[in-house]
């Protein structure tokens, strides 16, 4: 993975071509909590190998789990309640939010402590709330701050009521109800405001009804019901990571390609496969097949007014793009995203201005006016997101450099050699080394 500043080259227009996308952050990690709490041996296919993923394997080792690898490249997870101990030191996870915040909740079901801690970054990111809702249920959780780290003293998740703030994290709530189906009785979840995110909170209920498990949508939240017996082991395919498919998408757009991404369809479970609405309605064509999607630019994009409220990851996608377009792009609604792994939506305004770009912003909004691109070099602030989003915009414009390409190993280790192949595929030179001579 390249670790000095990248300068990228724009592409020639009219290239056709297959980027086939790693697996789902969100799914491999919410796979690895439930294969870890069946009883029994399961199998996930397709699982992401990122910073994030490994992170949450490496603490399941810790607290008693068995992850393996196989010929095959899948994992295979030994799994069960009887197998949870709590770990000899702290448990460490960088800056992995799902990390943190899934393994926080099943640190309930772990007798004795069990510490959470993390980067300087994670350090600065909230979990207060999640605290809150399971102390609610009768835990103990020391936590200073507010931010990680975190100990969580377990041994039992009662049931009962829980009140959880559902504006700031929708992670708060996928943890506590992957965890409460080993609960001691049905957990009642009150969501107060609106709750963001909410696409990844059914993806939860989906994977959680796949391992056996049920959670109900209430007037005022969810119920979940632990299962008798618990989760089931099983064979678990994770399809492809709908958040990291927009950026293969997005490069469409902005080169004027056919890109095409395998694995992942009309039926995918994840909200931001959404995003590529935004992209029909700046003028893309879109195809979704069962099992592919392909999209291509359709002419000149144009800039929209779009609320982005459930589709945040893809927010720092569309901006990178706006600098392109006919006319302003607004994007509403996402004052989640400013507690991310940085303030994404400051860091944003800050890159697109320090690129030449006119931007207006509030707490929870931006406008981009777009103007002929200055040459910059983009600093990430070790986000991955902001690396990738704006990799895409240099393959339209010249002089754009990431000061932090090898940030991308948080979820796509693989980003800088899949964009290596499509410099291969117009048939220009990469301005980078990559892996494999490709």
């Amino acid at each position: 993975m390249p670790s000095a500043p990248i300068t990228l080259a724009p592409l020639p227009t009219g290239t056709r071509h297959t980027w086939a996308v790693p697996g789902s952050k969100s799914i491999t990690n919410r796979a690895y909590v439930l294969a870890a709490l069946a009883e029994g041996r399961s199998t996930l296919t397709g699982a992401l190998a990122s910073d994030d993923t490994r992170y949450m394997r490496a603490a399941l080792g810790e607290l008693g789990i068995d992850v393996e690898d196989t010929p095959a490249r899948s994992v295979v997870i030994n799994g069960g309640r009887s197998r949870l101990r709590a770990p000899d030191r702290a448990l460490f996870l960088g800056n992995s939010g799902t990390s943190t915040r899934f393994l926080a909740a099943l640190a309930a079901l772990v007798p004795g402590a069990v510490t959470l801690a993390g980067d300087a970054a994670m350090a600065r990111r909230p979990i207060q709330d999640q605290i809150d809702g399971l102390r609610q249920l009768g835990l103990a959780i020391d936590c200073a701050t507010g931010c990680p780290p975190l100990t969580v003293h377990g041994g039992r998740l009662p049931g009962g009521q829980v009140r959880l703030r559902g504006d700031r994290s929708s992670q708060y709530l996928s943890g506590l109800i992957l965890a409460a189906g080993l609960a001691e009785g049905a957990i009642d979840i009150v969501i107060e405001g609106e709750l963001v995110s909410r696409p990844y909170v059914e993806i939860t209920r989906r994977m959680v009804a796949d391992f056996g498990g049920r959670i109900d949508a209430t007037p005022a939240g969810f119920r979940v019901l632990p299962p008798a017996g618990g989760y089931r082991a099983r064979v678990y395919a994770i399809e492809p990571d709908a958040s990291s498919a927009s950026y293969a998408f997005a490069a469409a757009i902005a080169t004027g390609a056919t890109i095409t991404v395998p694995g992942l369809g009309r039926d995918a479970a994840q909200g931001d496969y959404a995003f590529l609405a935004v992209l029909a309605s700046i003028g893309a064509h879109v195809e979704r097949g069962a099992d592919a999607t392909t999209i291509s630019a359709a002419g000149r994009a144009r800039g929209v007014d779009v609320d982005m409220h459930h589709i945040s990851d893809t927010v720092m996608t569309l901006a990178a793009l706006a600098p392109l377009c006919d006319g302003p792009t607004t994007i509403r609604n996402v004052a989640n995203i400013r507690i991310k792994e940085c303030d994404r939506l400051l860091a944003t305004v800050s890159e697109l201005r320090r690129l030449g770009q006119s931007v207006e912003h509030g707490d929870d909004w931006l406008r981009i006016h777009p103007r002929p691109l200055r040459p910059a070099v983009v600093e990430c602030y070790d986000d991955h997101r902001i690396a990738m989003a704006f990799a895409i915009l240099g393959l339209a414009r010249p002089g754009v450099t990431i000061a932090d390409p090898d940030c991308v190993a948080k979820t796509y280790p693989g980003f800088w050699d899949d964009l290596a192949c499509l410099y291969a595929a117009a048939g220009a030179p990469c301005p980078w080394p990559a892996a494999g001579g490709i």
